[in-house]
This record gives structure tokens, sequence and C-alpha cells, in this order.
């Protein structure tokens, strides 16, 4: 069996084991179930991707296509059997990557518009109280093996739970969603409303089990140590970090950034701090509006107005790709943007989502220009949705499945960077607004291995010098050093504290980028072509950073 093929098999499989991932990807044929979360479950997706891997070990590429897609594919999914040796798996919660936010979120992204896709959902729905039984009786065999996630991360999953359940006043998730089918002829209107109240009963009970089974036995601290941490980080960035070198880079970029704010800021509002130069462009009307519906509206129109002035100039945009939607998400998760790409043959486009706070009204745009262009074009969907049009050249796995935080957060976050070089921010409000997340995403660096390791905060750094970092000290951090909100904050906290090594891929990956493209501009001279540079590289697909440092460095 030749690489290709392999990898294409291996995602029928995965497919088959995982119905939730496919949904999220866009693999059709497997919507109308629920991913079993069990330990059987994950004992199958394991072993799928040990005979996949050895598989692939033994396969002789068949030109450099194959084996560049050997490379890909052997890095990631060796990786996914190394996590899974290690049972990290079965004790996976969090309150942003785990199953309890997968199964609510794979609705999100179901076809809802006619009888039969509300028949699918249907069928989907009526499978929430077993998927999260599965999920219970791992979390339960992974707690006997002292494998449980912090307390931290319990509280704050049982109160997502409780907010999905409706607990309380407030309608629950899944009531509000089936209500959509009322106006569609034929739609299974008891069915729907019955596996809706089945599925928010069985949220209330995992908040339940949570407070009563694992909070009690639950480790006080979040730090996950240096063996459990390098294996993440490995994960999401593919490669194998100096992490010291990668703190210490991420403090000295992090005042390189803070003095380029101040240079702006002078200009906005002369003589102010950061605080009070946010505050000057909070109370812009330039950079207001009102209601999430307003708010949509003006995402959806920035969006639509980079794709339209990219094309054809800056980047290569087929017409499939020219469809972004952007939305708002239901209450209940972690406040932030996220996009999910589109189907495998774009009948669902790519979707930018924001999620907000559930009482905010009156939102504030300076910050989010760039946001929409990580998220959007040149961002994610155009690095993502680039890779799943790729059907002639990209293997099922590479276009689909081979997503690395610091491949694809990199882009995102050097696709920033692009935007302010191609004159897209020379709005003050804007330029400040993208180095305020540049800034936070520096902090990130700092704070995730800071807090895991439990590394000390170095001299020079005004701030606490010569202490260790703790949870309490990076809120501190992201208040008083960045321009983060108080809620945004503490979520930042709890999502780098449950899920180690993912937020430093973004500068990391980003640093690779700016390093590869300068690289290939003085190989190439004055024929140095940024277009083309662009263009080879996104039609790669995803893969880890090491893997696309070696590929990058033979580009001609």
């Amino acid at each position: 069996m030749g690489v290709d093929e392999i990898c294409d098999r291996f995602v029928e499989d995965y497919a088959a084991a995982d119905p939730v991932t496919a949904t999220m990807f866009g693999i059709a044929g497997h919507d109308a179930r629920l991913t079993d979360y069990s330990p059987a479950g994950h004992e199958l997706r394991a072993r799928t991707a040990r005979n996949a891997l050895h598989a692939m070990l033994a396969a002789e590429p068949a030109d450099d296509g194959e084996r560049v897609a050997k490379a890909v594919f052997t890095e990631r999914v060796g990786l996914d059997v190394e996590i899974h040796h290690a049972g990290l798996p079965l004790a996976s919660l969090n309150v942003i990557e785990s199953p309890v936010q997968h199964i609510r979120m794979v609705f999100d992204v179901m076809a809802a518009e006619t009888a039969a896709d509300w028949t699918v959902i249907a069928e989907r729905l009526a499978g929430v109280p077993e998927a999260l039984a599965g999920l219970r009786a791992s979390l339960l065999v992974a707690a006997e093996r002292g494998q449980i996630s912090a307390l931290r991360q319990i509280i704050k999953v049982a109160e997502q739970a409780d907010t999905w359940a409706g607990s309380g006043a407030n309608t629950g998730f899944f009531t509000a969603f089936v209500a959509a089918a009322d106006s569609v002829e034929g739609a299974p209107l008891a069915r729907l409303r019955q596996g809706a109240h089945a599925a928010e009963r069985a949220y209330a009970a995992l908040a339940e089990f949570l407070r009563a089974e694992l909070m009690p036995s639950a480790p006080a601290k979040d730090a996950v140590g240096e063996q459990t941490y390098r294996l993440w980080s490995r994960y999401f960035t593919g490669a194998d970090l100096d992490l010291r070198e990668a703190y210490d880079w991420g403090w000295a970029e992090f005042a390189r950034l803070e003095a380029e704010m101040f240079t702006v800021a002078a200009r906005i509002a002369p003589g102010a701090s950061l605080t009070e130069t946010a505050a000057v462009l909070d109370a812009d009307p330039r950079y207001r509006v009102h209601g999430r519906a307003e708010l949509r509206a003006w995402l959806q129109k920035v969006s639509d107005e980079a794709l339209e002035s990219l094309r054809d100039t800056h980047f290569e945009i087929p017409d499939e790709l020219m469809r972004l939607e952007c939305a708002i998400a239901p209450p209940g998760g972690v406040v932030g943007a996220y996009y999910i790409g589109p189907s495998a043959d774009f009948s669902r486009p790519g979707r930018m989502t924001w999620s907000v706070e559930p009482d905010k009204e009156d939102f504030t745009t300076w910050r989010e220009v760039s946001t929409v262009y990580h998220e959007g074009v040149p961002g994610h969907h155009l690095q993502i949705a680039t890779a799943v049009y790729e059907a002639q050249s990209l293997n099922t796995y590479q276009r689909l499945m081979s997503f690395t935080s610091g491949h694809g957060e990199g882009w995102a976050l050097y696709a920033e960077r692009l935007m302010q070089e191609l004159g897209y921010l020379d709005d003050d409000g804007h330029l400040f607004g993208m180095l305020s997340q540049q800034l936070f995403r520096a902090a990130r660096v700092i704070l995730d291995i800071g807090m895991h390791l439990e590394w000390e905060i170095p001299p020079g750094a005004d701030f606490h010098e010569g202490e260790r970092w703790t949870p309490d000290l990076g809120l501190e951090f992201l208040l008083t050093r960045t321009l983060e909100d108080e809620a945004t904050a503490r979520d930042e906290i709890d999502r780098y504290l449950g899920w180690p090594g993912q937020a430093p891929a973004y500068k990391i990956g980003e640093r690779l980028w700016l390093t590869a493209r300068e690289e290939a501009r003085a190989r190439a001279g004055n024929s140095f072509d940024e277009k083309r540079f662009h263009t080879l590289a996104l039609r790669w697909g995803g893969m880890g950073l090491d893997t696309m440092r070696a590929q990058l460095a033979a580009m001609d």
C-alpha cells in the first residue's frame, strides 16, 4: 500500500471511529452518530493510529509529494500514538478543547435547513446521553490511574455543563437549538424536543458527576510538570523546542512589542499610558457597534472586503474559498474567536465564530480588525481552505487532518503582520489593536511555559522579579501588562492551565514563518516573489514546524 493510500485509508477509518471529528473536518457519512468517548472508544482510535503508523513506516514514497506526506503523517500520527500511550485522552477535561465541548459544538456545524437535515440532527441528539456516559467512564478509569484534571478545570467545566443544560432560569442550549426546526416543514419536532430534553439532563448529570466524583480527588495544583508539558509542546508545535530559549525569547518579544505600542499610542493620545490609550479608542464612536447582529454584520463586511481586495493581487484565491461566514456563538463557551474549515466538498463554507460575554451588547472594533484577518483571510481560512481545495496534490489526511497549531496559528499571526505590511492597518486604532493582540500572544509564551514549569520571573522583567509563576501572578500579568479585560484574562489563564503547550505555538510558529520568508528572500535576491512563496507554502497543507522548516528550506 502506497503512502497516499495509507493516508486516505486512515482518514476513512478514523472518521468511522470519531464521528464528531469527521463532522468538524467536513467528512461526510458520519453525522448521525456521536463519538464513543468510553475506554473502548479511545482504544479503537489508538489502535487505528498504531496500525496506520506501522504501515506508513514500512511504505516507500513514490515521489517527492509522497515523501513529504510520509514525513507529515509519521510525525503527526506518531505523536497521537505517544499521547494515547500516556493515557492523556482518557483523562481529557478542560475548559476549551475536550469531549465536553466537542459534543456540544458539533451541532453548530451541522446542516439545519431541511427536514432531512433535522432528522439527522435528531439521531445524533439522541446519542448525547450515551456519549457523556462514555466520557464519565473514561474519566473514572483515568482517575483510578491517578490522572485527574486540576480542580480549576473541573469547576469551570461543570459550570459550562450547567449552562448548556439550562440549569437555573436560563434556556438550555439544545432547547434553543432545536427551536429553529419549528419553521421547517416535516421536521421531526417531537423527536428533536425529546432529544434536546435528554441531552440537557445528561449535561446536568455530568455537572453533578464532576462535582461529586472527581472534584474531591482533583489536584489543586494546575502545573502539569515538564514531562507532560514537553509532550504536549511537541504535539502543538511539531518541534522539540528548547523551552528555556523559547521562554527567554518570549520576554524579548514582549518588550519589543510593548515599545512599538508606546510609539503608536503617542500618535493616538500623546502622553497617555497603553491602558489610557485603549480607553480613548473604546470611547471613539468610529470603533463601536451595538448588539450581536451589528457586530456580526461588521465582521462579515471586514471579511468580505479582505477577500475581494486580496484576491489575484497578493494571493491566489479560488472561487470555492470566496464564501466565508461570520457568526456569533451561543453562550457557555470561553470568550474569543475561532475558525472551522469548510467541508471536503465546500458545501459547508468556512466559518469564523466570535464567542462573546452573554450580557454584553456594546462592542469595540479597533481590537477586532486584525482578528478578522487572523481567523479569515489571509489567516486560517486561506490556509485551511486552500489545503482542502488541493485535492489534486494532497491526500485526504493532508487536506483535512494535518493541522498543527504551530504551523496554523503561526501562519495566522504572520498573516496579521503581513496585512500591516500591505497597508491594511494604516489606521492607528486598528494598528494599536493588532499590536495589542501580538503583545498578548507574546505574553502567552511567557505565561504558559512559566506557569506549567513554575519557573522564576527573570531580572529586568519589572514584575515580581525572582518569584515563581503561579496562576494568580499570571492573571495579574495579563491585567497589568496587556490590554485584556478581566473576563478574557481569567478565561485565558484557565485555558493555558488546561491546554498546556498550545498557547505558545502562535508566536513560535509566526517566528518560523517570518524567518523562512527572509531566508527565501535572501536565496532568491531580486527575483523573490512573495506571492509565489505564500502560494507554494499554503499548498503543502498542515505540518509540524520541524517538517515545515525542512520543506521551506528546500523551496527554490
